[in-house]
Parts: C-alpha cells; sequence; structure tokens
C-alpha cells in the first residue's frame, strides 16, 4: 500500500489504532525504505477523520459494497477508505453510508483480495478517470 502511494504521488492517510508500527526500526527491519518517499498524515479517530473530510469525497471500499468500483466517478480530492485486511470496515460505517460502499467484482465463495492488491485495484481505476495527472 505504502510502494503503491510512492508510485502514484498519493497521500496515505492512517487512522489509529494501527495494527503495525511506523518507527524506523520496524520498517527498515521489513526493507520498507520508500516510507520517505510518501506523505503520511496521522489521524487520532475514524470518527475525527469523517469529521474532517466530508461524506462527498468519501469512498467505503468493502466486499459489501452495492456498486463495482468502476461504476462511479471520483472527483479529484476522493478518500478511498480501506478497512483492516482481517476485518475490514466496521459495520456501522457501511450502514450509515450505503451510497458510498464499493467492491471489486471476483468470483463468488473466494477469499477477497489482499489489502495493497485491493488498494492497487481502486487507486488505479480513480487515477485512471482523472487521466492520470503527474504519471508517466
Amino acid at each position: 500500500m505504502v510502494r503503491t502511494c510512492s508510485a502514484t504521488g498519493t497521500v496515505l492517510h492512517l487512522v489509529r489504532p494501527l495494527g503495525f508500527s511506523t518507527d524506523d526500526r520496524h520498517l527498515k527491519r521489513a526493507g520498507l525504505d520508500y516510507w520517505d518517499q510518501v506523505k503520511i498524515l496521522f489521524h487520532d479517530s475514524l470518527d475525527g477523520f469523517l469529521k474532517q473530510h466530508g461524506r462527498d469525497q468519501l469512498f467505503f471500499c468493502t466486499t459489501k459494497g452495492g456498486r463495482w468500483h468502476t461504476d462511479l466517478a471520483y472527483p479529484e480530492d476522493s478518500f478511498l477508505v480501506f478497512g483492516r485486511e482481517t476485518a475490514g470496515l466496521p459495520g456501522w460505517l457501511l450502514e450509515a453510508y450505503p451510497d458510498r460502499c464499493l467492491r471489486i467484482p471476483m468470483m463468488a465463495g473466494t477469499r477477497s483480495l489482499n489489502l495493497s492488491n485491493s488498494v492497487a485495484v481502486v487507486l488505479y481505476e480513480a487515477l485512471r478517470q482523472q487521466g492520470f495527472k503527474n504519471l508517466t
């Protein structure tokens, strides 16, 4: 996910609590030396993030989404919101924004894509719609 943000110049917003450590020692050990190439903003809570960034900019990526990720237009200042790889987004959030929930089409009965792949699929669709600005 961080590498995809690095490759596309996309700002990464992380909402606490995180399920991983972002200190330099842990990142270097994992070979993730490109974190310094990404603008990362941390938010203390999901509720605070939602209040700060308004409904019209938010798209929630979930296997429970009612529309495919290709069926809607992404404004330039969109936020693609993904949940934890193990649990997804909270049910209350999906119920509060049913028209903002989207999914990646997959075969029935299969496990969903991992988080990094899901981010890449949806982010590149949004960037394609916007003409891949500033990308070569």
